[in-house]
């Protein structure tokens, strides 16, 4: 009997491009791509911080380097990304949130939450593709969504008006790109622990909110979502694109 070949998770010779890379979940999936084997260029508008972790990289034997960008720049953006491509993998973790009651929102947060979220990104996920496609490459492209992109919560119309437009624009981009092997993808994790979030925990109300909702009844880590930007990054999900990889613990199911 033959038995088929397991598919590897290596990330060995790929060249990956993380935005939003300074902390969290951006951060995280920098890690994770350097010790899956890739070369990393950690993308973020703090300069000292990127820094830090290209040097922990490094200590460890990882190829890392930082770049400092602001992907609500496009036009920048798509420059940078022109000059220091093609990349295989694309990690997009920049994101903003300004939480609130919908009937207090003001243009200004709607503007600045949609800047970053929807059009960054669009643009962003847009100018790795042109890349790949120009070199005739099959790549990764992977935007950190939400499980908000699934589902509505409080005080949250605005921020998961932005998630469900990623969700949207990554379906039909995949739709697109498809034929040339480049894959786009979401993860979408629920509550994670981070220095962006550290608010909404200290909130008592809040934090049963979050703890009522998810089924395994824990809030993520960013080691969560380790695991999962290496599987769609890497060979072992060639099959998958156009899909919402949810990191929820369950909050999503019901």
């Amino acid at each position: 009997m033959i038995l088929p070949i397991s598919p590897s998770f290596s990330l060995s010779g790929k060249k990956a491009l993380v935005a939003g890379a300074s902390s969290g979940i951006g951060a995280a999936c920098a890690v994770a791509l350097a010790r899956a084997g890739a070369d990393v260029l950690l993308a973020a508008r703090r300069k000292t911080e990127l820094n830090e972790i290209v040097d922990a990289l490094r200590a460890e034997g990882l190829q890392a380097s930082a770049l400092v960008m602001d992907v609500s720049d496009v036009e920048n953006t798509s420059e940078l990304v022109n000059t220091h491509g093609p990349f295989d993998v694309l990690v997009n973790s920049a994101g903003l949130a300004r939480h609130g009651a919908a009937i207090d929102t003001k243009p200004a947060d709607f503007d600045a939450v949609m800047n970053i979220n929807v059009r960054g990104a669009y643009f962003l996920t847009q100018a790795v593709a042109k890349g790949l496609l120009a070199h005739n490459k099959p790549g990764s492209l992977i935007n950190i969504s939400s499980q908000m992109a699934l589902i509505g919560g409080q005080e949250r119309a605005v921020y998961c008006a932005s998630k469900h437009a990623v969700e949207g624009f990554t379906k039909a981009m995949a739709i697109e790109w498809g034929k040339q092997g480049i894959r786009v993808n979401t993860i979408c994790p629920t509550f994670v622990l981070t220095e962006l979030t550290a608010a909404t925990f200290a909130d008592p109300e809040k934090r049963t909110w979050i703890d009522s909702k998810i089924k395994l009844d824990r809030v993520g880590s960013v080691q969560d979502i380790m695991g999962a930007v290496v599987y769609l990054a890497s060979d072992a999900a060639a099959l998958v694109t156009a899909s919402a990889l949810k990191v929820d613990g369950g909050w999503t199911a019901g």
